[in-house]
């Protein structure tokens, strides 16, 4: 048996149907359901948001506190073995 749905005063003489629980309402009360855009369904038919739908967030930026200078680490093999540019702390 059908429904009498009275839209005297609305602003909108449409009624719908909802794509959730397939029962008639005025278009006025079906509201855009959050994970599915398309449909129109009734505010307690309506599920609740996903958040694993949202984008990713913006990765964090790390910086060193005290970077390394651009200068070489390592010693040139021919300063390391050259004698004249060793110490002699001995003496």
């Amino acid at each position: 048996m059908s429904t009498y749905l009275n839209t005297l005063g609305e602003k909108t003489l449409t009624i719908a149907v909802c794509d959730r629980c397939k029962m008639k309402a005025k278009l006025v009360d079906l509201v855009s359901d959050p994970n599915a855009p398309g449909l129109r369904v009734h505010s307690y038919c309506a599920d609740q948001f996903d958040p694993w739908r949202l984008p990713a967030r913006a990765q964090d930026k790390i910086t060193v506190e005290y970077p390394r200078p651009e200068t070489p680490l390592v010693v040139p093999d021919d300063q390391f073995n050259d004698p004249r540019n060793w110490n002699d702390s001995t003496a």
